[in-house]
């Protein structure tokens, strides 16, 4: 590939690119095909490349590389594409990320499962953050660190030998054959994995998943940049003092929404918040507990990306075990939670429960006074011993602005951190960007999550901090004003389609505080059998999303995202948010999100118009 042509086809499609690809968090599902992510959006994108079709129109009809920038976006596949170029490799085999550290722990964790050794060299000292002797201990990765001159010392190893460059230019890398993973990492705008040698191909879907799982890919304005420097039109533009002050911005934001005065930590997506927290807890225990056993008690149904995480850290470790916790329908989360904490206090291990309130996606809210008598209460072990008491991760998400962990809150007393995706309603759908605050009893915690957070560079980015800074102090009444159309829309359905069954907060609860903008939607269904009864909801489900996106193209979208600043978002669970989850635990129901702004009574006629189709 003649390197000119690609500088004129990057520097024209920067240009022409669509504004979606640089500021939406989340993507079309209609024209997305997970088995395909990334691959299919190359394919026609290096069609239009060979055509020189740098149009605008040609660009926004590409289909969609990932349904979340935190997995992928068109600029990280396009900066992948470009590099992989440029070092004669297949595009799958470059995975660009905003962390530094992550893509190293990608390989040590594929290592650890395969019982492969693993040495990293490199031409300069690691950066501060990257703790040797925590991954060692914690993470229980095992590897060598090697120090040379220059490239070429570099040896054949018995192993994976990873080899880290710290420059700007991250497109320029110098292959050989003893090398199996280059990684060129940049101070601001993170890192470049190069897979290198088809008997390494087997680690690209295991590190896609670390970086869809535990971090997020370079972030589209990084990668921008990135793009921009390639075709020598890109400065970083730096501003220590700005960025500060932001920051203090979105701390001072987020003690007045979660009505808290303890620290709060703002990581690059709210599953890098997760994974730092889970690990901070187990270097907590490892510390404090050492010889006892460690429980993650998870909910088989909660978001895909809680469920996954947990597994694959417990996967690691040999002490760490996850425990399920059905919480939705019929399975009431207070006397789960009572029964669970019941058997690990036998056990004598350390109870660690995440779970959402409300619940996702059936928008449920347990008795809180309940809850809080049973986290409270005092267990013994089998011994007689008196048992470790629970830390309450709480997923916030579907309603950050309710006062859990204040002085005299519900949940002041126990061991609790909340944390929130940043995608939804903190950033109005601009970036990913998640935080975490713990209450007065959880100092300890908070400090060794702070560790991990940075161990796995997974801190917010200046640009998303930037957004933050801008939208959390709004956040409180775009909530209320995206709940009051929910609201309506809600009474509506009920009124016109009263066999449909939704899953909402009650009035009652309206008034303590919990105000989501998301529902879901039970439709009735017909059959003489279970198997044709579910069919033919889950056919009426995809009939009335098609209907909705395309009746209402500019504002109703099949997309898996909420607390955007406009319009309505549509989407099945067991499909999307619930990819990894088990079979047995999907919810096929149509769950809706709803924002502060959008034509309500043009999505009435159309729902209307649904309901006496199917009649």
């Amino acid at each position: 590939m003649e390197e000119n042509k690609m500088l004129i086809f990057i520097s024209n499609l920067i240009e022409n690119m669509p504004a979606d690809w640089l500021n939406l968090t989340t993507h079309r599902l209609d024209i997305y095909d997970e088995k395909l992510a990334k691959s299919q959006f190359l394919e026609y994108f290096e069609t239009l490349f060979n055509d020189n079709n740098w149009t605008s129109t040609a660009l926004q009809e590409l289909p969609t590389a990932y349904d979340y920038i935190r997995l992928g976006h068109p600029l990280s596949c396009v900066l992948e594409w470009v590099i992989a170029n440029l070092n004669n490799l297949n595009p799958e085999n470059v995975i660009s990320f905003s962390s530094k550290t992550t893509p190293i722990l990608a390989v040590l964790r594929k290592n650890l499962l395969d019982n492969k050794r693993t040495q990293i060299v490199c031409t300069e000292e690691l950066p501060n953050f990257f703790d040797v002797e925590i991954i060692q201990d914690i993470y229980g990765y095992n590897f060598d660190i090697k120090r040379v001159q220059k490239i070429e010392e570099v040896s054949e190893f018995d192993g994976s030998t990873i080899f880290i460059s710290q420059r700007d230019e991250i497109s320029n890398f110098s292959l050989t054959q003893d090398i199996d993973f280059y990684m060129n990492t940049s101070t601001h705008l993170g890192s470049v994995l190069l897979i290198n040698g088809e008997q390494n191909k087997n680690y690209i879907p295991a590190i896609q998943h670390v970086r869809r799982r535990e971090t997020i890919a370079m972030t589209p304005a990084n990668c921008l940049i990135a793009l921009k420097s390639f075709i020598g039109k890109s400065s970083f533009d730096y501003n220590k003092g700005k960025v500060e002050s932001e920051k203090a911005l979105v701390s001072d934001s987020i003690a007045d929404i979660s009505g808290t005065n303890t620290k709060s930590l703002v990581g690059s997506s709210g599953l890098s918040i997760q994974y730092a927290i889970m690990m901070g807890l187990i270097h907590d225990a490892f510390e404090n507990y050492k010889s006892k056993a460690i429980k993650f008690i998870v909910p088989p149904n909660c978001y895909g990306g809680t469920n996954d995480q947990a597994r694959r850290v417990a996967a690691t470790l040999d002490n760490v075990e996850v425990v399920d916790l059905p919480v939705d329908g019929d399975n009431d989360m207070v006397q789960g939670i009572d029964f669970v904490l019941d058997e690990i206090a036998k056990q004598d291990a350390i109870p660690y429960i995440i779970a959402e309130i409300p619940t996702n996606p059936r928008v449920e809210v347990p008795d809180l006074l309940k809850l809080k008598a049973v986290l409270n209460k005092d267990r013994k072990t089998a011994a007689g011993e008196l048992a470790v008491d629970p830390v309450f991760i709480l997923d916030q998400t579907f309603c950050p602005n309710v006062h859990f962990l204040g002085e005299g809150e519900i949940l002041s007393t126990i061991r609790t951190i909340s944390y929130a995706s940043g995608s939804k309603f903190p950033s109005g759908g601009l970036c990913t960007a998640g935080y975490c605050v713990g209450n007065k009893k959880t100092k300890a915690l908070m400090d060794k999550i702070e560790i991990h957070l940075r161990l796995c560079d997974n801190e917010a980015t200046d640009f998303q901090i930037e957004i933050l800074a801008k939208q959390l102090p709004s956040m409180k009444q775009r909530i209320q004003e995206a709940y009051q159309n929910t609201r309506e829309f809600v009474n509506f359905i009920q009124d016109t389609f009263p066999t449909a069954k939704i899953n909402f907060v009650s009035e009652e609860l309206a008034e303590q505080g919990f105000t989501p903008s998301v529902f879901s939607l039970d439709l009735p269904t017909k059959g003489d059998t279970e198997e044709r009864k579910e069919f033919y909801k889950r056919a009426l489900n995809h009939r009335l999303i098609k209907m909705m996106i395309t009746e209402i193209p500019n504002e109703s979208k099949y997309c898996v995202s909420y607390g955007q600043l406009k319009g309505c978002y549509w989407t099945i669970p067991a499909t999307s948010t619930q990819g990894t989850t088990k079979e047995g635990d999907k919810d096929y129901i149509a769950r809706v999100a709803v924002s502060p702004e959008l034509d309500l009574e043009r999505h009435k006629k159309v729902f209307l118009d649904f309901v006496e189709a199917v009649r």
